[in-house]
């Protein structure tokens, strides 16, 4: 790409910093400028228009430019655009939007509390976890257990929680007291002839033997994601869930649920804890709450991590945390909106109906030479690409094959994400089988395409 003097990508690289970017890379090359969208399309300012199948960010259920969304961000602004919810006060969107998330909740909760992101989310949750072991006179139990490859956020602490070292290097994390056991990836970590069902009994038996080994007085609680998203949608191997919990309540461990890509029907249920049968103490949410329209995101918390933190809010007089925009009366108003059309329009039963024929079109891809596994379920599914199917192989440096796929698939219209080795693909649940299609074909012709050049 060549960088025009003065243009939108000129002044890009001249005053902007991105996430997840090589900096100097960027200087080098500039930004692909997305302009505007459409239901399941974007379209940059060169006029090149791409499915997105990757949601935005995992994230965008009800598609670009729903125009109920916009009215309902213009209404709320109108009305009142910003209070906070500090010091006893509240407003009615906020209110709402906490009734209707208990009330959806897979398994009972008592409240809900708004942040702004899924990081802020989980940085917010392990807070309210350490105050709410001090409260039950438990101050050494205050360690977090994750997973590798598990993707929980960006700050120190949530940072901390994710189990990828590029989130690790060089920030001096994770921070003490997080643990990282053992990530269920059954193709990937399984061994030779150990069935998918001895693959879980594993799992559990290192976490076991990590509790033990830490003093499970020790552990607070245990976080994952019922499909694991940025860490390269890895799905769980059968029963991982079913032995995962029955080691956390032998040993009074809470269970966290980052529904953060999972949430609100990507799984083809309205929470990936219903898929997998997980039964979670507490919940964080964000992404699809609002399609990302505007940042908001939340965590439901159970009666048994409720009380002891309001006993002690009281012995304190106050619970002293809060965040300026914490359930901001706008995005509340436009999360509202957007969880009424994934209602209205079942688009948690079209992730389902389209679900099974993505994961058909991806796991028709297994015979590609370059594809050693396609998995996923409903919405959200990859590839792992390799160069030798029977070693697992791809090339070097690691993520250096998948970077390519991906940047043939834009080329050809398809926006994904490389993941390691892997291409993921996370479309919007409005999503038909016409565009189902379209992924497919195009990605099996972007991989002829990198197969040539090799």
């Amino acid at each position: 790409m060549t960088v025009q003097p003065n243009s939108i990508e000129a002044r890009d690289i001249a005053f902007h910093l991105h996430s997840y970017t090589n900096a100097r890379k960027h200087e080098a090359n500039g930004p692909v400028v997305i302009d505007k969208g459409e239901g399941v399309y974007v379209t940059d300012t060169d006029g090149n228009r791409y499915i997105e199948a990757m949601a935005g960010l995992w994230s965008v259920a009800v598609g670009f430019g729903e125009k109920r969304l916009v009215d309902a961000a213009a209404k709320q602004m109108g009305k009142l655009p910003y209070y906070h919810t500090f010091t006893h006060k509240s407003h009615t969107p906020a209110i709402e939007l906490a009734e209707k998330l208990v009330a959806m909740a897979p398994v009972p909760m008592s409240k809900a509390y708004f942040t702004n992101s899924g990081s802020e989310a989980n940085d917010t949750m392990m807070k309210l976890v350490r105050y709410r072991s001090n409260a039950l006179g438990q101050p050494q139990k205050k360690k977090f257990i994750s997973r590798m490859r598990g993707y929980h956020g960006v700050t120190l602490a949530s940072a901390s929680l994710t189990g990828l070292v590029n989130n690790h290097r060089d920030f001096d994390l994770p921070i003490e007291g997080v643990l990282h056991t053992t990530c269920p990836h059954y193709w990937r970590e399984g061994r030779d002839g150990e069935s998918e069902e001895d693959f879980a009994t594993r799992c559990a038996e290192d976490l076991e033997a990590m509790i033990q080994a830490e003093g499970p007085e020790t552990i607070a609680a245990f976080i994952g994601e019922p499909v694991m998203g940025a860490g390269g949608v890895v799905v769980p191997p059968a029963t991982y869930w079913e032995k995962i919990q029955a080691v956390l309540k032998r040993h009074d461990i809470l269970l966290v649920a980052d529904e953060v890509i999972c949430g609100f029907g990507r799984t083809g249920q309205m929470f990936g804890s219903q898929t997998y049968g997980i039964e979670p103490d507490i919940m964080t949410l964000s992404k699809a709450l609002s399609s990302s329209y505007l940042p908001i995101s939340a965590l439901l918390i159970n009666e048994k991590v409720y009380g002891p933190i309001a006993d002690r809010s009281a012995e304190i007089g106050t619970l002293g945390t809060g965040y300026t925009a914490s359930g901001h009366p706008v995005a509340a108003a436009v999360a509202l909106e957007n969880l009424k059309i994934i209602e209205e329009r079942d688009l948690v039963g079209n992730a389902r109906e389209m679900g099974v024929h993505l994961q058909a079109g991806l796991k028709s891809l297994e015979d590609h030479p370059l594809i050693g596994e396609a998995r996923g379920v409903g919405l959200i599914g990859a590839i792992e690409l390799v160069t030798d199917k029977k070693a697992k192989v791809a090339m070097q440096p690691p993520g250096a094959m998948a970077a390519q796929a991906f940047a043939i698939l834009q080329k050809n219209g398809v926006i994904s994400r490389a993941i390691g080795d892997a291409l993921a693909f996370c479309p919007p649940l409005i999503i038909e089988a016409g565009h189902i299609d379209t992924i497919v074909e195009t990605t099996r012709r972007s991989l002829d395409e990198l197969q040539a050049s090799l």
